[in-house]
C-alpha cells in the first residue's frame, strides 16, 4: 500500500496492488475506508486507487464547493498525479454520482464504469424530497454520532454488531457542517438528461431491498445508458458491499474482466 496526503490542492488517497487501474469512489458521509472488505480482492489483479473525496476523511481540509463537478475534477487530478490516462471506475452510492460526472466531464478517463447502489437523481419521489430536506437538519440537531447510529440502524441486523459499529464509526468521524453542505450538493445532482452521453461499458449493480436508494434508480440508469448491464442482488440492502461481499466481487470481476 502507498498513500499521498492531501494538501491545499490534492485529495488524500491510497493505492494497493498492481495491474490495470481501478478507481474506487466512496459514498457520502464515509471515506475510502468503506471499501476495506473488497480492496484485498480487487488488488490481486488491479492497481486500486482509493481517494477520500473533498470534505471527507483525510481530505476534509479541502475547501468547498462539494458539487459533483468539483469532486470529479479532483479525481481527474489524482489520475494526472499518478500518470493514469484511463481507468475502470467503481462508484458506490453518492460515489456513483461522482463517477458519472467524471465520465461526463472527462470521457476519456474511464474505460469501464461500475455504478453500485446509486442514482441519476436522488430526489425523484416525494419521500426522497422530504428525507433529503430533513437530513441536514438531523445532522445539525443530533450531531454525527447519533446521526450515524440512525443511518446504520436499518442495516444493523444484516451487518452484525461489529461491522455496524465500524460503519457507524466512519460516519461519526465526519464533520457535520461539511456533511450537511455535501448533502445539499448531492440533492442538486441530476444526470438524467446526460445519461445517453455515457459511452463506456457500464454495469449497474442494485440491491433488491435497498431502502436508501430504491431499485427504481438502478432501472433509470439502466434505461438511460446505452448497452448498460443491470445486476440485481437479491435479499440485499444498501449495505450489500458488506453483507454480500463475495457476490459483489463476483459480478464486478465478471464485468471488469470481460
Amino acid at each position: 500500500m502507498s498513500s499521498a496526503r492531501s494538501s491545499s490542492e490534492r485529495l488524500y488517497f491510497t493505492e494497493y496492488g498492481s495491474g490495470s487501474p481501478l478507481l474506487l469512489v466512496h459514498g457520502l458521509m464515509v471515506t475510502g475506508q468503506m471499501f476495506e472488505p473488497v480492496i484485498e480482492h480487487f488488488a490481486a489483479r488491479h492497481r486500486v486507487i482509493v481517494p477520500d473525496l473533498r470534505g471527507h476523511g483525510r481530505s476534509r481540509g479541502l475547501p468547498p464547493p462539494y458539487a459533483a463537478t468539483q469532486l470529479a475534477a479532483d479525481l481527474s487530478q489524482v489520475l494526472d498525479q499518478l500518470g493514469i490516462e484511463s481507468t475502470a471506475v467503481l462508484g458506490y452510492s453518492q460515489g456513483g454520482a461522482i463517477a458519472q460526472q467524471l465520465v461526463l466531464d472527462f470521457p476519456n478517463r474511464c474505460d469501464r464504469l461500475v455504478l453500485a447502489c446509486t442514482f441519476a437523481f436522488n430526489m425523484a419521489t416525494l419521500r426522497e424530497q422530504v428525507e433529503g430536506r430533513l437530513l441536514p437538519l438531523v445532522l445539525q440537531l443530533l450531531g454525527m454520532r447519533l446521526s450515524a447510529r440512525l443511518i446504520v440502524s436499518p442495516a444493523a441486523l444484516q451487518l452484525g454488531r461489529e461491522r455496524a459499529d465500524w460503519l457507524a464509526g466512519l460516519i461519526a468521524d465526519q464533520d457535520r457542517r461539511l456533511m450537511a453542505s455535501a448533502w445539499k450538493e448531492t440533492m442538486a445532482f441530476d444526470s438524467r438528461r446526460r445519461l445517453g452521453e455515457i459511452a463506456c461499458p457500464t454495469l449497474v449493480i442494485a440491491a433488491s431491498d435497498d431502502q436508501a436508494v430504491p431499485i427504481h434508480h438502478a432501472r433509470m440508469l439502466h434505461a438511460g445508458i446505452a448497452g448498460a448491464e443491470l445486476v440485481v442482488i437479491g435479499a440485499a440492502g444498501h449495505a450489500l458491499i458488506w453483507t454480500h461481499t463475495e457476490e459483489f466481487e463476483r459480478v464486478t470481476d465478471s464485468f471488469l474482466g470481460a
